[in-house]
């Protein structure tokens, strides 16, 4: 009898540690964002050899270890650096992510602090192994991401712009790399600073009340509501005016062609959700955009794969 309670009670232990292993687990990829490095990743590799890489063969480029080793400390910092500014809004993320950050009590703060030392180490040291310009590169890269979480992220206008800075950071930096400078490229990049400018000022709408309590001073809660919706419907419509231009002027065609243009509707409908004062709207709102920037990546890569075919 007691042998059998025994095992029952190791086995409710074993489940118990299990469960508890994968909460720490989950509660990790939610605080270093893995599913956005994901994203970005799959981005980098798109963007590198569909946009950036004019000249190199599949094989030469599935063969440089340099741009390999390029993405993989852009992963790593950007895994630090959601470590890191989930660290910073920790108070912040109790009320507005509550579920997340649940999750994430699993493991402790010091422990995702060691986590942001050994991600960022080890992207420096690969970094400078490929070229003490690459650590250079990175080690602006880590600054600006600690910065802006520890200071610009509390700085109206600046927090927006820093941003989505810091998320193309990448991307330019492979424009450098293989030196891809023309007027396409330059208006798609554009195209996706505003996207996602936009899409950080809805988001703000939906957390200015917390914002200021905890000392954030963000575009929603710094000026009235007419003024911040007059603000986001005017970045939508340079926007259509930037995809007008690329279909217009810069010879685009096949699936990106169609991505631009259908996106113009889009843009019409997200100026219609904004110019309707309900919260549900502004998550529509920020969904839609979100989609259709992963669908612009996916065009990218079917444009890119019937020209190389």
């Amino acid at each position: 009898m007691n042998s059998e309670k025994e095992n029952f009670q190791e086995k409710k232990y074993i489940k118990k540690s299990f469960i508890y292993r994968l909460s720490q687990f989950v509660g990790f990829l939610l605080g270093a964002r893995f599913f956005v490095a994901a994203l970005l990743t799959f981005a980098l590799y798109v963007s590198t050899f569909f946009l950036f890489n004019q000249d190199e063969s599949f094989r030469k480029f599935v063969f440089d270890f340099k741009v390999h080793g390029i993405i993989f400390c852009t992963v790593l910092t950007i895994l630090a650096g959601g470590i890191i500014n989930q660290f910073y809004d920790f108070e912040k993320d109790h009320i507005v992510k509550p579920f997340r950050t649940r999750i994430q009590s699993f493991i402790k703060q010091k422990y995702f602090l060691y986590a942001y030392l050994v991600l960022s180490v080890i992207s420096l040291s690969v970094a400078w192994m490929i070229s003490h310009k690459v650590f250079v590169f990175f080690i602006v890269y880590q600054f600006f991401m600690w910065f802006y979480s520890h200071k610009l992220s509390r700085i109206l206008i600046l927090n927006n712009l820093t941003f989505v800075s810091l998320t193309l950071y990448p991307f330019f930096g492979m424009m450098v790399y293989y030196e891809t400078f023309s007027k396409k490229v330059l208006l798609m990049a554009v195209f996706l600073f505003l996207v996602l400018l936009c899409i950080d000022i809805v988001k703000d709408t939906l957390t200015k009340s917390v914002d200021k309590a905890f000392g954030y001073t963000t575009i929603p809660n710094y000026f009235d509501s007419k003024t911040v919706n007059g603000i986001i419907v005017s970045l939508l419509i340079t926007t259509m005016i930037v995809s007008m231009k690329l279909i217009l002027r810069t010879g685009i065609s096949g699936f990106m062609a169609y991505y631009f243009a259908v996106g113009l509707f889009v843009f019409i409908l997200c100026i219609y959700l904004i110019m309707n004062h309900f919260r549900k709207n502004k998550f529509l709102t920020i969904n839609i955009l979100r989609f259709w920037i992963f669908l612009g990546i996916i065009s990218m890569l079917l444009s890119g794969l019937e020209g190389k075919l």
